[in-house]
């Protein structure tokens, strides 16, 4: 920041002596700022406006020793005369070479590049040190930049999560044929959060927008090994297996398949994971969630699913006989109701 000349107006000894503070700021404006008093025509028949200012070295509070505005009146009614440097004071100081305002306020634009680490834990860092500032009274902070772009990515992202869960759902209840069904095997989607928080934890990535591009990913990846057991179940009941013993089959049949996806899934994503180069930090965390939440969904997918699916199919069945019992009604009341 450039050096320029503080001035101080001291209002309570410029009040006291009746001394109009705009007297004072159209006279130091002159002086100092400049103000043009007349034109020169220069012998090439150009005009020149003449300015008339303090030159910069004279510029201190000897000046202002001789400059005077003028006060309140004596009882002649002539006003006193009083120096600048009673209800003024300079001093050296920094001035910005430009002053930006938004919304009539001044505006500091702090910048800054991040090199060797993730966005998202560089912007959780800067969040922790600005909470902690005491700031004066009218002084606040706004985010804008690359950290306004990656909220606003995130949101969308979210948007998407919960547009692909509604899609995934839709999808199954119209080749199940059922609106529980689907919930059987969505039940894996909850257990890959687990893997996913766990992962980046371990990590030491953050939820950002990457890591819940990976989470979009994952919706799919997981609802295959659901979708992979029930339908099994399902074949098996058609062809007059019981409820239970469909259940272990679909376990002992369908698990190397599931694994099978599922592992080549996860050892693709290492790379990703574990390298190194350019841009790793916006990769990585991607990566991580998708392993994590691969690991976790499958294995508890194969314990927890059969369980939800023996429960939903056990309220099914109940009302379905609840609904068929209401329909059918006793011949011999409606006779009697008749008679």
């Amino acid at each position: 920041m450039p050096t320029a000349i503080k001035l101080e107006v001291r209002r309570d000894a410029a009040a006291s002596l009746g001394v109009d503070l705009n007297k004072v700021g159209s006279t130091l404006s002159q002086l100092l700022a400049g103000d043009v008093v007349s034109t020169w025509e220069a012998p090439d028949g150009e005009n020149y406006d003449v300015l008339l200012q303090v030159p910069r070295a004279e510029r201190s509070n000897a000046l202002l020793d001789i400059i005077t505005v003028a006060g309140r009146a004596d009882a002649n009614g002539a006003a006193s005369m009083v120096p600048l440097s009673t209800v003024t004071r300079l001093s050296p100081g920094l001035s910005p070479r430009q002053i930006d305002r938004v919304d009539l306020l001044r505006q500091v634009t702090v910048t800054g590049n991040i090199a060797g680490r993730d966005a998202g834990s560089a912007f959780a860092d800067i969040s922790k040190i600005t909470a902690s500032l005491k700031l004066p009274a009218g002084v606040s902070l706004a985010e804008e930049g690359e950290r306004r772009d990656m909220e606003e990515s995130l949101g969308y992202a979210l948007q998407a999560l919960a547009m692909g869960v509604i899609f995934i759902y839709m999808i199954l209840a119209a080749q199940f044929r059922s609106f529980t069904m689907p919930l059987a095997i969505m039940v894996a989607l909850p257990l890959a959060f687990v893997g996913v928080f766990v992962a980046l934890w371990l990590s030491g990535s953050t939820l950002n927008m990457f890591s819940v591009i990976g989470i979009i990913m994952l919706m799919g990846l997981c609802a295959k090994n659901g979708i992979l057991l029930v339908d099994f179940i399902n074949q098996s009941r058609r062809e007059g297996m019981a409820r239970t013993e469909a259940i272990i089959a679909a376990g002992q049949v369908r698990l190397r398949p599931i694994m099978m996806t599922s592992l080549a899934m996860i050892f693709g994503m290492l790379p990703m994971a574990v390298g190194s180069g350019e841009g790793v930090e916006t990769r990585a965390p991607m990566a991580f969630a998708i392993i994590g939440g691969m690991v976790s969904s499958t294995v508890l997918t194969l314990l927890v699913l059969p369980v939800v699916y023996s429960y939903l199919d056990g309220v099914r069945q109940f009302l379905r006989r609840r609904l068929a019992a209401g329909s059918q009604q006793p011949a011999g009341e409606d006779g009697a109701r008749k008679d």
